[in-house]
């Protein structure tokens, strides 16, 4: 009778260790998520604020640079006023172009936690592959066996 008490113990002692074990993976996965997460929301930051910037420079800059340039247009080439401002319009749409490229470059670098997801269908199948133990199955202990 001590050696099923023993066993008994042994077994409890062994779930008990495997139930830390999984709840330590867990906590692992989802910390590996956090972290990669993280990163893409850096990124977010970064090209929000590059964005941001482009919009800032076209909305409060533009009118008073593109009279500017369109006077000095108007007074270099001899142009008329409506192409001068033309003109001008055309060189500012560019450089917004240009910010606007550098907004979508740091936008695509955004992903899905690939190595949260590669790690937790990792776990996953080796977890599915798990079964109770034969002999705590015979004994009723652990269920029916799969």
């Amino acid at each position: 009778m001590s050696d099923a008490a023993d066993e008994g113990r042994s077994l409890r002692e062994l779930v008990a260790s495997a139930t830390d074990d999984l709840t330590g993976l867990v906590h692992d996965e989802i910390a590996l998520a956090k972290a990669e997460i993280r990163q893409d929301v850096q990124r977010v930051k970064l090209g929000g604020v590059v964005g941001a910037i482009a919009g800032v420079l076209a909305l409060v800059a533009l009118p008073l640079l593109a009279i500017a340039l369109a006077f000095w247009i108007r007074a270099w080439w001899g142009a008329p006023p409506a192409i001068a401002f033309l003109v001008t319009a055309g060189v500012f749409l560019l450089i917004a172009g240009i910010f606007a490229a550098l907004a979508a470059a740091k936008f695509k670098r955004i992903s899905p936690p690939e190595r949260s997801i590669r790690s937790a269908k990792e776990s996953a199948s080796v977890l599915s592959g798990v079964r109770p133990h034969p002999r705590a199955a015979a004994n009723g202990k652990a269920g029916t066996p799969v």
